[in-house]
């Protein structure tokens, strides 16, 4: 005698079929959360540095705005070749590995702020940014491995910059607190190792990116089921994509320029280190909403890439140029700033999901690398021509970034898929 009660249900042949116990798996997993708290912990320290940086090299060292256009120029080009080796390095040695030892090694530039020499400063500086960009193509790697599923990777990616700028909008509140409370420089950067130690450790909880052969995935891990990805051949689109992101970075300049842009218009470093704020909440809050409602076709994610990442992007550099230039007071100047921070929420969360689907399983650490040196090739451009326009004024630089970022949206939307049948 079977006692049918409410949770049951008969199938089609009168079958028996027992309810569901407990929620459907999410992809919000162990892995998932030990990479994005790393994030979290990892902005909220070296961001705080990145912010206060452009102010101490400029107003404390009484350095040219040219100067840090020089710097930003490069740590964030010579991060290129760092990309590219961590990525071919993470292969062969493991990713997990490799990017422990370069987040366990950012704290370098929390030092930068110890020394009274500009070019010893910069060298520190540079030095903690190209242990970073070594890490970013293995954490990427790490991140699509604890979730096989590509049509999740949009999620995922979007949860990651929530938590990622999260940070750096905490680092901005801290360096916000400390101008106003008038901290030296040296200890508001040294403070940024505690966090740095802290992401450490949290992505050392997470037990994806092995080498092939390493240990087994434990109780209750999903392995990374490799096999089952690589299956799938490489779809085309990935160069279109990297062109994209490679002419983004000829735009994609130092969020120091308008910190310096909106201090100066205010009249006061602590709007400057506001406007920091403002890029990083509007940033994270853009990826926490993209996060879990963006299970979008390949072709739409073209499009949403396009028009609300590379698109918007100019958009942003166009406010600050009409703000600064016609005088329109610290409100168009930080509408610029926001928009600059919606856009690049949405770019660092299409961007690395379409890598995942057009080059997967064992080509995506390669894609990675790809992707982190072709935007810092663009940075290192970037960054060295807004330097040296500035010198001629705010608009001059931003006017260039719209320019270029408007032919980074023909490019990726010249790329569209045709159809809608294309994995995602």
């Amino acid at each position: 005698m079977v006692i049918r009660g409410r949770g049951r249900r008969r199938g089609r042949r009168g079958v028996e079929r027992l309810p569901r116990l407990g929620p459907a798996p999410s992809w919000r997993n162990h892995d998932v959360w030990a990479i994005s708290l790393s994030a979290f912990f990892a902005d909220s320290g070296y961001q705080s540095v990145l912010a206060g940086f452009p102010l101490f090299l400029v107003i404390a060292l009484h350095q040219p705005v040219w100067e840090f256009g020089l710097a930003s120029a490069v740590s964030y080009g010579g991060g290129a070749a760092f990309s590219w080796a961590g990525a071919a390095l993470g292969d062969r040695i493991g990713h997990r590995r490799l990017a422990l030892l370069g987040n366990a090694s950012i704290p370098l530039l929390s030092l930068s702020a110890l020394t009274g020499s500009p070019a010893a400063a910069i060298g520190l500086l540079c030095g903690g940014w190209w242990a970073r960009n070594l890490r970013t193509p293995s954490r990427r790697v790490m991140l699509v491995e604890a979730v096989p599923n590509e049509g999740d990777r949009n999620s995922v990616f979007g949860f990651l910059h929530a938590l990622d700028v999260g940070g750096g909008a905490v680092a901005g509140i801290f360096v916000l607190a400390a101008i106003l409370g008038h901290l030296a420089f040296k200890w508001i950067f040294l403070v940024t190792v505690a966090p740095l130690a802290l992401s450490t450790l949290s992505l050392s909880r997470a037990h994806t990116g092995e080498p092939r052969g390493g240990r087994p995935a434990g109780p209750g891990r999903r392995p990374a089921n490799r096999a089952a990805v690589g299956e799938r051949p490489a779809l085309p689109g990935a160069r279109y994509l990297l062109g994209a992101s490679a002419l983004y970075g000829f735009t994609f300049y130092s969020v120091g320029f308008p910190v310096l842009t909106v201090a100066k218009g205010g009249r006061a470093m602590a709007y400057g280190i506001g406007a920091f704020l403002l890029f990083q909440a509007a940033s994270a809050a853009t990826g926490y909403l993209l996060a879990g409602r963006l299970r979008t076709g390949l072709r739409q994610r073209f499009v949403d890439l396009g028009l609300l990442g590379y698109a918007a992007s100019g958009l942003g550099s166009v406010l600050l140029a009409a703000g600064y230039a016609a005088h329109l007071g610290i409100v168009m100047l930080l509408a610029g700033v926001a928009v600059l921070g919606f856009a690049l929420g949405v770019i660092e969360t299409l961007e690395p999901s379409l890598m995942s689907v057009l080059r997967p399983g064992r080509l995506a650490g390669r894609a990675f690398g790809s992707l982190s040196a072709a935007r810092s090739v663009g940075l290192f451009a970037a960054n060295l021509v807004l330097g040296l326009l500035y010198g001629l004024g705010p608009a001059w630089s931003y006017g260039y970034a719209a320019a270029v970022a408007a032919a980074a949206a023909a490019i990726v939307l010249a790329a569209v898929p045709a159809g809608s049948a294309a994995p995602g």
